[in-house]
């Protein structure tokens, strides 16, 4: 049983229980719980690498920073370990990615919804994002083809435009950043 790795069972895990699993592990650590995510549908991954290309073309032709992708430990505390689906981090921020984790908030975090994952996307780790300072944070639900974009205002996120099946979305982190929705579908 060489391969095993066994996590103590205790009131709740911590970033230095949840390091303990094996690379590519199907989990995040959410309210000190080892949540197991399954692997994304097809169409999950369709909308994630469409917006994970645009994104990151329209950030690297401006040199703002950079975008990563899931799967990629952020670290926000001890018992709250993410791999959202899509991150982008500021040039003036890069400083917060480490070899095995960000640690650190994110400057925009984006969530593609499933069956499994949205109950934390929408409460537990928005709560979170919100918490530790998300400047933006969208959620694109595949379902009804809608993107809602969040905002930071004063601590709180705000939701500042929802877009369903046309029309833009813009971004404040990334300026004179656009996206026509029906292209990511």
């Amino acid at each position: 049983m060489a391969n095993v790795i066994e996590v103590p069972q205790k009131g709740g895990y911590t970033y230095q229980d949840y390091a303990k699993l094996p690379e590519g592990a199907p989990y995040q650590l959410i309210g000190g719980n080892l949540v197991m995510t399954a692997a994304p549908s097809t169409y999950h991954q369709i909308i994630s690498a469409s917006l994970m290309l645009t994104l990151s073309n329209f950030v690297h032709e401006q040199q703002l920073g950079v975008v990563l992708y899931a799967p990629i430990d952020v670290y926000f505390e001890e018992t709250e370990t993410y791999q959202p689906d899509i991150i982008f981090i500021s040039r003036e921020r890069l400083n917060m990615i480490e070899e095995e984790r960000i640690k650190g908030a994110p400057d925009l975090v984006v969530e593609i919804l499933s069956p499994t994952t949205a109950y934390y996307d929408l409460k537990k780790k928005f709560k979170v994002y919100e918490k530790h300072g998300v400047e933006e944070y969208w959620v694109v639900d595949p379902g009804d083809r809608s993107i809602a974009v969040y905002e930071n205002r004063e601590g709180k996120l705000a939701l500042v435009q929802e877009v369903t099946r046309k029309g833009k979305v813009q971004s404040k982190v990334l300026s004179g950043f656009e996206l026509e929705v029906e292209t990511i579908w």
